[in-house]
């Protein structure tokens, strides 16, 4: 049986997936929709096959600021399925897809009677975890430039494409910045050949060129993944 083209869905062991699999239903993951807000309780997991889920902490004097990100490889509901279901930050859909969805009460059943599942679970869960971390500290003592590098490679390696619909406002939220500066260093990575960007519309058009320019949160966030999840 062909399983969803999602990392989590993925590494299931096949007891897992058919544990799972008749509560799976596909839905469209449409630009900028509210999955839940900080506070709300989470009422369903998401797998994404395409498209990225961005997890923010809105602040009280109206400043929105990303602090992880969930796409093709892992799923948003990790801790909530094992743990405490209300949403510490709001997700939102940063780059539009297509994920598979399930009632969080459905997999919760399903994680206690199933060891290597909530195994599982727990893993992706430390991996996001590993990358809000991570994100605080690059965040708070990297320049503009590398953060927006980073950022950038991560989103294209959790969507998949090269080609990202991310407007100004967008990247501000997900490096901690003004909209202003993101202009100047979008514009910096442009004359350098590593992106073409008009309008909201990104083609990364070379991505060591990205790499080199990136803070070293980049590789330690892909390696934290690969240890977690790379052979589970």
């Amino acid at each position: 049986m062909v399983r969803p083209a999602n990392g989590f869905l993925s590494a299931l062991s096949a007891d897992d997936y058919e544990s799972i699999r008749s509560h799976l239903r596909t839905v469209d993951l449409p630009h900028d929709a509210v999955l839940v807000e900080t506070g709300e309780v989470l009422k369903r997991a998401y797998f994404p096959h395409r498209g990225v889920i961005s997890l923010v902490v809105k602040l009280a004097k109206g400043e929105h600021v990303q602090v992880a990100m969930i796409g093709r490889g892992s799923l948003l509901g990790a801790f909530s399925a094992t743990g405490d279901a209300c949403a510490l930050n709001t997700a939102v859909v940063l780059v539009p897809g297509v994920a598979s969805v399930m009632d969080l009460d459905r997999l919760r059943i399903a994680a206690d009677q199933s060891g290597t599942l909530r195994t599982l679970l727990t893993r992706h869960g430390l991996a996001v975890y590993a990358q809000v971390q991570q994100t605080a500290g690059c965040n708070a003592a990297h320049p503009v430039e590398s953060r927006l590098s980073r950022c950038l490679l991560q989103t294209h390696d959790l969507s998949g494409d090269h080609r990202l619909l991310l407007t100004q406002e967008a990247m501000a939220q997900m490096i901690g910045a003004r909209r202003n500066s993101v202009s100047l260093v979008a514009n910096t990575l442009q004359q350098a050949d590593f992106i073409h960007y008009s309008r909201g519309h990104i083609q990364i058009t070379n991505l060591e060129g990205l790499r080199q320019t990136a803070c070293e949160c980049y590789a330690i966030v892909k390696a934290q993944y690969d240890r977690l999840l790379g052979a589970h």
